[in-house]
């Protein structure tokens, strides 16, 4: 999403672009020369400007593709004459306040039992294990056939868990749910029987959200979880290009696991990786909207930042180990350049973070140059870097919600601001994997946060916040003395937009550190944190 933010910081140093020439007053136009110093700032400049321009025209291409493929789309299976069996596994690392509501929701599946292999795969350090052993333990007596695995040593984290089930799974479909997810009583009625097809290997359905209206925070995760899943996922599996497994709500045939090379923990979204390495294999996926997987969203700061960055970062390990094949392959080129857009995209926050270091001199000369060049060049790329992210999250929005989709509108400059309250620490985790830094797998805390009175405030599991916050806070006061700065001289159109930088620095950066402030508290009253298991030196669960 960075990259679509670039003409907010154009818009917002137009004070300094009028600073300048009141400082001069004189008429630039058809009297500059470019010197040496000017040429070194606007190479780098508009190469920045492109490549982010290319991204949000890519963003575009999903939109129209998303539309022009829409008969694309599979229909409804007939029912198997003999179901298949099933394993479904249950990855989970201290999720003591979520795991029973789990296993409950499996439970429900209304598929003949003895078609079900149940897996808890439990690398949990803390009491988590006891009320996952006490619940499987319970479910068993009932008559569920479910069984209850726990490791020691965490090795490979989620990818290891799952690879680690695999061995002892019975079933010729593997389904895999995450903590915080709660399918539905009729999940593998309504998906096993795509699987009539023996080429395909995985489909994925849909997320919903149990919290959405938690809070403004829960909003804005989900309008841009709803891009992904609408546009994206929409407009590349029915135009027969390449999208991933979501680690969590999707079904796998064994067989296609075990062709691509089974589960590795080599990134920090083994999802990803898998899923290219089955497509590379001549495996096809399916992706079913239509059938929803209730889910449990963030509900603090750090969590939710901490998940972007996993995210950012994973998908920037899996271009490095991935791509060079696609590019290598046979595949038609259209698929390919889709990879390349699909796994790069995450390169755009470093990018942001370097235009906007370079913005106050380029802007300066480009004003030196004249108004001209600058609406004639710099206003087309930073509107095609920028209006992208309208069309793409108004759409997916309005694909699901016909009726009440315009409320979207109100919440617009809140998915921008907080897209730049991040971009600081995404820009990082994409530069830890270009250069090959490895990190904990930090995982998202649930807390069953299912209505508004429901709270986290007492509850364990809380993410680290790091020296980030402050960055944050400072690039949020340096924008207000921005603000007033452009008020004295009479800037006002530029107000809006600064205000948007403003908020969404300070926005994450003093939620984070309120949460951090918080928790030592809770800690100073005896609230035990979280167990921290000692770094391997690989990514993980």
């Amino acid at each position: 999403m960075m990259h679509n933010l670039a003409v907010l910081f154009w818009v917002a140093q137009n004070p300094l672009t009028n600073y300048w020439r009141k400082l001069t007053n004189r008429t630039f136009v058809g009297l500059y020369h470019a010197n040496a110093f000017d040429i070194a700032v606007m190479i780098p400049y508009f190469l920045v400007l492109i490549v982010l321009a290319s991204y949000g025209l890519h963003r575009y291409w999903l939109v129209y593709s998303y539309f022009k493929y829409r008969q694309n789309v599979p229909g409804p299976p007939l029912e198997p004459a003999n179901w298949p069996k099933v394993t479904i596994q249950l990855p989970i690392y201290n999720e003591r306040y979520v795991i029973e509501r789990l296993v409950e929701a499996v439970s429900r599946f209304d598929y003949p039992p003895q078609l079900l292999d149940i897996q808890v795969l439990d690398d949990s350090t803390d009491e988590t294990r006891e009320v996952a052993r006490a619940c499987v333990e319970r479910y068993q007596a009932l008559g569920l056939p479910i069984r209850y695995f726990h490791r020691a040593n965490r090795a490979g984290f989620k990818a290891g868990a799952l690879a680690e089930g695999l061995k002892s799974a019975t079933g010729e479909f593997i389904i895999i749910f995450d903590a915080d997810f709660i399918p539905s009583a009729d999940f593998l009625r309504r998906t096993i029987p795509y699987f009539h097809d023996p080429g395909i290997a995985m489909a994925q359905t849909r997320w919903t959200y149990l919290n959405r209206d938690y809070s403004l925070l829960t909003e804005v995760e989900t309008i841009l979880l709803d891009g992904h899943f609408v546009i994206e996922h929409g407009a590349r599996s029915r135009s027969g290009t390449f999208f991933n497994f979501n680690g969590t709500a999707g079904v796998w045939r064994r067989a296609a696991i075990e062709d691509a090379g089974g589960w590795q923990h080599d990134t920090l979204t083994e999802d990803t990786d898998l899923s290219y390495r089955a497509q590379l294999r001549g495996w096809r996926f399916l992706y079913l909207p239509e059938i929803e997987c209730p889910s449990e969203l963030p509900v603090e700061m750090n969590a939710f930042k901490a998940q972007q960055a996993r995210w950012a970062k994973g998908l920037m390990q899996t271009a490095k180990k991935i791509l060079p094949r696609v590019l290598r392959s046979k595949l038609p080129a259209h698929v390919k350049a889709e990879a390349f857009f699909h796994l790069t995209a995450n390169i755009s926050y470093p990018l942001m973070v370097l235009l906007s270091t370079m913005l106050l001199p380029a802007m300066i000369v480009r004003f030196y140059q004249g108004w001209f060049q600058m609406l004639v060049i710099d206003l087309p790329l930073f509107l095609a870097s920028t209006c992208s992210v309208s069309s793409f999250y108004l759409t997916a929005q309005r694909a699901l919600y016909p009726k009440t989709w315009k409320r979207t509108f109100l919440y617009m400059p809140f998915v921008l601001a907080v897209g730049i309250g991040i971009s600081v620490r995404n820009a990082r985790a994409v530069l830890e994997a270009i250069f090959g830094v490895q990190s904990e797998f930090v995982r998202t805390p649930k807390y069953r946060i299912e209505r508004q009175r429901d709270t986290w405030i007492k509850k364990t599991y809380r993410k680290r916040a790091g020296w980030m916050p402050f960055a944050e806070v400072a690039l949020g006061l340096y924008f207000a003395a921005t603000v007033v700065y452009a008020i004295q001289n009479e800037n006002y159109p530029t107000v809006p937009f600064l205000l948007l930088f403003v908020w969404g620095y300070l926005y994450t950066g003093l939620m984070s550190l309120g949460q951090v402030c918080l928790e030592r508290f809770r800690v100073g009253v005896g609230t035990v944190p979280e167990a921290r298991p000692a770094p391997t030196g690989a990514p993980g669960f």
